[in-house]
């Protein structure tokens, strides 16, 4: 498996996963919104912002001045920050939405009033998977190697759409957070950005570095090879041009708006530097890091904001134990750390190749048996069915325009410890 598989076909962040804004727009919510939290530009803080939501813009530099002077990037120091960050971040934020859905008492009511997004379909998506991939080929004439290749390549399509939204989400917070929750022309803007740039672009410089997950068995019999390099070159250069163009334009945008916000001016250039970073690196793994790092990091400080921004009941000793945790932020963060530590050598079975795999170093000899025991059908079924059930989960955990999500994740709806206006 590639690197670029390492971190795209795995990742599993969000489809849909983070605020769009509210309700529809132009709604009485929206204009609550706008009276009562438009001098709100960050999500928390700059600080925590630039750690947590935008760090690409520091990300970036680092990656590329920590991997000059070394032709392999995998050599480089890049690697030792990769796995750094990989540990505490990937499964963690994997299972995100899962904590604020189970764990925390002000979700617990949407079990019961929003039963087929967080019940139902996570348990059908669950018996999908093993179904898929434990019927024997008596039963289902189809080599398991190819139905976890196949699988692979819808979770791809799917993953693509998901770190897109993932950014619409955040374009659109921010633009909530700047008072302008109402306006469907930057809302739309946003969205075509998020989708083109943040998606199509990205899927255009891995088709060109052939690091798409097993893009040889499905894209490029589409794509033929007849004059690659010359269209290739075009493309690259092309797509640079217009990513750039873009992104001005977007920027102009903000900047005429009658609200300029700087973090949503951040947020915009992280996601060029990003994609432009996929298509100028000169080894796909730097846009790999840089790009899941900052998806990974959103994911898991947006779910810290809303668990610990929510109503904790009191009740018995293990709900006890859950507000203890879930009323502190940073004690979220570590708890989805520590659970992404334990799941990395679990969750790579699935994931990555030997090459790539990450457990090796902390877990040794037990990781590599793992990924050679009888248990691998199994594990697949679980690394499959844990991705598909985040991107639902997180989909279902932030649409906020329910009003009961709104209320369940009333945390990102505050102005620096003021209640913004939420909708009972």
């Amino acid at each position: 498996m590639s690197a670029i598989e390492l971190a795209v076909v795995t990742t599993c962040g969000p489809a849909r996963d983070l605020p769009d804004g509210g309700g529809p727009p132009g709604t009485a919510h929206d204009r609550a919104l706008d009276e009562s939290i438009g001098t709100m530009r960050w999500i928390k803080s700059p600080v925590w912002d630039l750690l947590w939501v935008s760090n690409a813009l520091w990300l970036a530099p680092l990656v590329l001045l920590l991997a000059r002077g070394h032709d392999d990037a995998r050599a480089s120091p890049v690697d030792g920050l990769f796995f750094a960050l990989t540990v505490p971040l990937w499964a963690g934020h994997r299972v995100s939405s899962a904590w604020l859905a189970y764990a925390t008492p002000a979700y617990r009511p949407l079990l019961v009033t929003q039963r087929l997004r967080f019940v139902v379909a996570p348990v059908a998506i669950a018996v999908a998977c093993f179904a898929l991939l434990l019927t024997p080929e008596s039963v289902l004439p189809l080599p398991l190697t190819e139905r976890v290749v196949w699988c692979t390549v819808v979770d791809y399509m799917l993953v693509s759409y998901h770190f897109a939204a993932q950014h619409f989400g955040l374009l659109s917070l921010y633009r909530t957070r700047a008072g302008r929750a109402s306006d469907t022309v930057t809302r739309r803007l946003d969205r075509w950005f998020a989708l083109v740039v943040g998606g199509g672009f990205v899927v255009l410089a891995e088709g060109l570095a052939g690091s798409i997950a097993h893009q040889d068995r499905w894209l490029d019999p589409l794509l033929g090879t007849g004059g690659a390099d010359t269209i290739g070159r075009a493309l690259r250069d092309g797509g640079i041009a217009v990513v750039a163009i873009l992104t001005a334009l977007m920027l102009g945008a903000e900047l005429r708006s009658r609200r300029p916000s700087l973090p949503r001016v951040a947020y915009v250039v992280g996601v060029a530097t990003m994609v432009l970073v996929a298509f100028l690196a000169r080894d796909a793994f730097l846009f790999v890091v840089v790009w899941n790092v900052q998806h990974w990091s959103a994911s898991m400080g947006l779910a810290s904001l809303a668990a610990s921004g929510g109503a904790q009941a009191a009740g018995a000793r293990r709900l006890r134990l859950l507000a203890t945790i879930n009323r502190r932020g940073w004690a979220v963060l570590l708890v989805l750390a520590v659970l992404s530590t334990l799941l990395l050598p679990v969750l790579e079975v699935e994931a990555v190749t030997d090459e790539f795999a990450y457990a090796d170093r902390i877990f040794g000899d037990a990781a590599l048996w793992l990924r050679g025991s009888p248990l691998v059908p199994p594990l697949l079924a679980l690394g499959l069915a844990t991705g598909f059930i985040h991107y639902v989960l997180d989909r279902a955990a932030f649409r906020f325009s329910s009003p009961d999500v709104r209320r369940a994740a009333r945390g990102l709806l505050e102005a620096h410890g003021e209640r913004a206006a939420v909708p009972q």
